[in-house]
């Protein structure tokens, strides 16, 4: 075993390294022991075991950068967690966490009048506003800041606020007895669906607007004092707007723009909207209720919880925008949704119908389901991926702290070859301190779910009938197909969700066409415009995961979705456990635009992206949790794959050969790069499959935080499926050469 690879909790950090480490940054250390380590080691997945010897929670990049100096000093390995969201273990797995949480800084600015953005050069640092300087924080004194974080990070994975009327469902669907199709349960409890965990508050008046600051709490004070009963704040600056606002094109006026103009022209400017078109009969009918249909066989009937709190609010939906993007700067720190909530509720200047000045919110495109900041190094492929590509392509700079100590900003013209290489491959070069990325309009979205029973009589034609229905969908249209489980005790379903980035009279064209589909009656149609922010919690409601769990992900890309793939598919997915879901995202669009980044053109050009989402119960063995999610990605799919994924899909106990596939043609070209700026392999707990020489750890368990004792041993199975298939690879290699 190499060295770089023995296991870090053979080694002990004594007393005085820990009083060195927290003499040499400002921001607070745990270690093994206190109360907040085990918070901050937590992470997504519940089948992880870190075996760090303390936690490191930086301040900015300058903290960063004695970390790593620290580390190397000492020959302490390192890891870096921005969300924890990742389920493979790396972000806890080195002798230091660096715990990216307090650099949660946020602003949002208007493109100056040729276009460009204020550079993280010419920006202040986290934590120093005003140009103080932030005392140095101690341990002692200060309340359980790691449980206050997961606490937060529990309510903000809280989905139900997507869809009052999916969250009734999946909870308990009222429906009749279930038939015998019902497919085994991992496990028998119950899913008790939480309140609505944010709704966005109303600007009050317009000081924000003018520069002021606004508090948001995630951590005590630098100074270690206790919080009071509003917790710890942090000031978040917004960017002044001190010049007079500009008019939009007079060409896109809305001024001068008939009542009926289309509040989403600056995308592609098309002809006016027929507002007095008439919606699917049966939608149209609800008044902006929800449309049921029974469980069992009968009628359909109409319910509407009045209780359930609504997502149809006020939305600028009939505005247009001034600014065809705006820039938003992030701390690592900021998880995805946090995000999303910032630029909602910070909208910027647009234009009603009327002509009157409007509000309208921007977003950066991101992933489909929650995440930490991560998924702007490793792809993000999300509901505006079809229209403006990954989140990876919408990053136009970086800080980063290099496996050095030093501290740099990386852009197209500031080292040009590790901007390409950490646009996918970002963790294994550096540690990333603040974004700049790209956000756009979105006024509005036509946006949700229709459920289906799963049958597996019918569900090959309705997958079908999705598939045609969205081949050569406009880039604006987001779509997924889900094979998921029902309520407790309920038929598994096939939920369809749709996101169209645009005008509901559009989006209704695609509605009405999935929807015409008659082979079984559909149980829930809740389509509808909304919010961009309700929408970013669609799929995390739907998949229903929970934090603690085991979790197994496997995914792939695919060039086409052909009927015997369909077929096979939903014979497979009839036998897997309940905790199983199986998802196809449509792909494409802007996606394959971009090729100034280490994402091949190969993966990039995918017809769909696949994804096997396994979780179940701590301490239940149930090997068919993995090997369903292996044999159907890499046997079932095998002959349409790409041989890739995204990187931000990869998951635990990843072989070295699913890593490469991500980069494809430009793996040779990273490894050079990964010489050049990390050759002691400093960022090793990262997708990284090489050690410090350069050769593959055949055994990814060997770089990867062990299990947790208490999880069972159901990822025992994976060896020995990794086995027997690199000897069939073997044999057939063999064959081939006797053959020749």
């Amino acid at each position: 075993m190499p060295s770089e690879l023995v296991p870090s909790e053979l080694l002990t950090l004594t007393g005085v390294l820990l009083d060195e480490l927290r003499a040499s940054i400002r921001g607070n250390v745990y270690p093994r022991g206190n109360p907040n380590f085990t918070e901050y080691t937590a992470i997504w997945n519940g089948n992880v075991l870190s075996p760090a010897q303390a936690v490191a929670c930086p301040l900015d990049a300058e903290d960063v950068s004695k970390i790593i100096i620290f580390c190397a000093k000492h020959s302490l390995s390192l890891s870096i967690k921005a969300g924890g969201y990742g389920t493979a273990g790396l972000a806890v797995g080195g002798d230091i966490v660096i715990d990216m949480s307090r650099l949660t800084d946020i602003e949002i600015e208007i493109p100056k009048e040729d276009g460009s953005y204020t550079s993280l050069h010419d920006m202040p640092q986290p934590n120093s506003k005003g140009k103080q300087a932030v005392k140095s924080a101690t341990t002692s004194a200060t309340p359980n800041p790691g449980k206050r974080r997961r606490e937060e990070d529990v309510q903000l994975r809280v989905p139900d606020s997507a869809s009052p009327s999916v969250t009734a469902f999946l909870r308990d669907g009222s429906m009749g007895t279930p038939g015998p199709s019902v497919r085994r349960r991992v496990s028998g409890t119950t899913y008790v669906a939480g309140s609505s965990s944010y709704n966005p508050v109303d600007l009050v008046d317009g000081e924000h607007a003018n520069g002021s600051t606004i508090q948001s709490a995630h951590e005590p004070q630098a100074d270690g004092q206790p919080e009071d009963s509003t917790g710890g704040v942090q000031t978040t600056h917004i960017i002044t707007i001190n010049r007079p606002l500009p008019q939009p094109d007079d060409s896109n006026s809305a001024g001068n723009a008939p009542l009926n103009a289309d509040p989403f022209g600056y995308l592609d400017r098309p002809g006016p909207i027929d507002h007095t078109s008439n919606m699917h009969s049966s939608f149209s009918s609800m008044s902006g209720r929800t449309m049921y249909s029974s469980w069992g066989p009968g009628s359909s009937t109409f319910v509407a919880n009045p209780r359930l709190p609504s997502t149809n609010r006020s939305m600028p939906s009939q505005s247009t925008p001034i600014h065809k993007m705006a820039y938003v700067t992030f701390g690592a720190g900021m998880r995805q949704k946090e995000i999303d909530m910032y630029t909602a509720n910070h909208p910027l200047p647009g234009r009603a119908i009327t002509g009157d000045d409007d509000l309208i919110p921007y977003h950066v495109p991101s992933a489909a389901h929650p995440t930490g900041s991560s998924i702007m190094l490793l792809g993000g492929f999300g509901f505006l991926s079809r229209i403006h590509g990954l989140s990876v392509d919408n990053v136009v700079e970086v800080e980063m702290v290099l496996a050095d100590g030093r501290i740099v900003v990386v852009n197209e013209k500031e080292h040009p070859e590790l901007w390409w290489a950490i646009r996918g491959a970002g963790p294994a070069f550096g540690v990333a301190t603040r974004y700049k990325a790209k956000a756009f309009p979105v006024p509005a979205v036509f946006a949700g779910n229709l459920l289906y029973r799963f049958n597996k009589a019918t569900a090959a034609s309705l997958i079908k009938h999705f598939r045609d229905c969205v081949k050569g969908a406009p880039r604006e249209l987001y779509a997924n197909v889900f094979l998921t489980a029902g309520p407790a005790g309920k038929d598994s379903l096939i939920v369809i969700q749709m996101c169209y980035v645009g005008p509901k009279e559009k989006g209704q064209e695609y509605l009405s066409a999935i929807s015409s589909w008659d082979g079984e009656k559909s149980l829930l149609n809740e389509v509808n415009e909304k919010s961009f922010l309700h929408q970013q919690d669609s799929v995390a409601q739907v998949l229903r995961g929970k934090a603690g769990k085991q979790w197994f992900i496997r995914s792939t890309l695919i060039t086409s979705l052909p009927d015997e793939i369909i077929h096979k598919t939903v014979l497979e997915f009839s036998e897997t456990p309940v905790g199983c879901t199986w998802l196809f995202e449509l792909a494409g669009g802007a996606i394959s635009d971009f090729d100034d980044s280490c994402i091949p053109k190969s993966n990039r050009e995918a017809a769909f992206t696949v994804a096997a989402l396994h979780q179940w119960d701590m301490g239940l063995d149930d090997y068919r949790c993995i090997s369903t999610a292996e044999s159907w990605i890499r046997d079932t799919l095998k002959s349409v794959s790409t041989g890739g994924v995204f990187p931000s899909f990869l998951g635990r106990h990843e072989a070295p050969k699913r890593v490469t596939g991500c980069f494809g043609e430009n793996w040779d070209r990273l490894c050079k790069l990964k010489q050049q700026y990390d050759p002691a392999n400093v960022f090793r707990n990262s997708l990284w499959p090489l050690d410090q020489k350069g050769e593959k750890v055949a055994d990814p368990t060997i770089r990867e935080p062990p299990p947790e004792p208490s999880a069972g041993t159901s990822f025992d199975i994976l060896v020995q499926i990794q086995a027997e298939r690199e000897a069939k690879e073997r044999a057939a290699t063999a064959d081939s050469s006797s053959g020749s």
